[in-house]
């Protein structure tokens, strides 16, 4: 009999130990922000038709079906369970910047053709690179899919722009190297090799 009074009393102690930990401002501050991310990220999520879509077939929240299917990921590539992190980095790297390459195609603006054909020419020579050497960049780094991964998030990221940052700093100086030596080498310019086409760089000159 003694049993329930006392369970009642730990239920009680562990309802106000929740409610203090609710009502802790530093908890609430946390909470407040977290639903700020959590409508910005909404806001952003709207632009894309198929996920309002699901949202209106589902009902689920395409944030919480977005961030859910995300830590889903995050938790195979990590864990490299069944041997999914491999396909799934890739699946990520292909799939999701195909669909919005090709949602581009189909805008009226070129701002973002020229985003996406960025991504495309430097993922193109990170695999490149990554298929000759991945044998030994397993061996030498055991997380290698995770950081694969952020790396191509950051690549296609339209707020930090990583495939512009790199082919600003990295592929472009490298191109315009050996395109000034072969050049020199052939005894003519660029704008003459092809006759009837003209290369500019302008549109990314710094």
């Amino acid at each position: 009999m003694s049993a329930q009074p006392q369970t009642a009393d730990v239920k009680a102690r562990a309802n106000q130990t929740a409610n203090q930990v609710k009502s802790h401002p530093i908890v609430q501050q946390g909470v407040s922000t977290a639903n700020q991310y959590a409508a910005r990220l909404d806001k952003h999520l709207g632009k894309y038709p198929i996920l309002n879509r699901v949202e209106a077939q589902t009902r689920v929240p395409k944030v919480y079906g977005v961030l859910g299917l995300g830590g889903a990921f995050v938790f195979l590539i990590f864990f490299n369970l069944f041997g999914l992190a491999s396909p799934l980095s890739n699946l990520i790297g292909w799939a999701i910047p195909a669909y919005l390459s090709i949602q581009a195609l189909e805008s009226s603006t070129k701002d973002d053709d020229k985003q996406w054909l960025t991504y495309w020419v430097v993922f193109g020579l990170f695999n490149f690179v990554e298929s000759a050497a991945l044998r030994p960049i397993l061996y030498y780094f055991p997380f290698y899919f995770v950081t694969k991964t952020t790396f191509i998030l950051w690549l296609m990221s339209p707020s930090f722009r990583g495939a512009e940052v790199l082919y600003h700093n990295v592929v472009r100086k490298a191109f315009l190297s050996l395109n000034h030596k072969k050049n020199s080498t052939q005894g003519f310019s660029s704008s003459s090799a092809t006759p009837g086409y003209t290369t500019t760089t302008s549109s990314y000159a710094q």
